[in-house]
């Protein structure tokens, strides 16, 4: 009997890193005044949220919106790559370590997370981790940002949805996933072996 070929997928905010990164990033860009400013401006549509009565996705749109529509995808590139080297102190040692562990042993890996695509892959290739699975961000044909999203935002049934369009063949792989919250719970049940937040 064959040995099947291991995947290890992992969450982003809170798994690998110490903090939820959309507000570490909006902080770091904005500054601290404006940065509440902002969420002041969109706290009841936040409440809204947190009875459940306005979708994850939107407010989260909305406030990415809110901060960088307009801004030019080549600033924003460069503003993420220097979050990371800001940020860099957010990753978590132990998942360092479960990182390595799995490259050690010649795993695929892949990071799957609702975070914008363009500030985790700098992460993403420190840790040498070569696939990146998150809410992509839409450009106009002038190249500035939108402030939509150009991809369904990667949680919850999203990131299964993801994982099996880059490896159809389930039978054919043994899954690890790693995860922190109720975003992750469908990517857990995916997978054959779930390891939350201690790793």
């Amino acid at each position: 009997m064959s040995v099947k070929h291991r995947i290890a997928v992992f969450d982003f905010d809170g798994t690998i890193t110490t903090k939820d990164t959309l507000l570490e990033f909006i902080r770091f860009s904005k500054g601290n005044f404006p940065f509440i400013w902002g969420f002041m401006l969109h706290f009841p549509l936040l409440i809204a949220f947190k009875l459940k009565l306005y979708p994850n996705w939107k407010i989260k749109q909305k406030l990415f919106s809110y901060y960088f529509k307009g801004m030019k995808l080549s600033d924003f590139d460069f503003l993420c790559k220097d979050f990371f080297q800001h940020a860099s102190g957010l990753i978590r040692p132990e998942a360092k370590k479960a990182i390595k562990r799995h490259i050690d042993a010649g795993d695929s890996l892949v990071i799957i997370s609702a975070s914008i695509e363009n500030w985790v892959c700098p992460f993403a290739y420190h840790l040498n981790i070569q696939t990146v699975l998150c809410t992509k961000i839409e450009t106009d044909r002038a190249g500035l940002l939108t402030g939509n999203f150009s991809t369904s935002n990667c949680y919850g049934q999203e990131k299964v949805n993801r994982l099996i369009k880059l490896f159809p063949q389930r039978e054919d792989y043994y899954l690890v996933a790693y995860g922190d919250s109720k975003g992750d719970k469908e990517l857990m049940d995916f997978a054959d072996e779930k390891m939350y937040r201690k790793i």
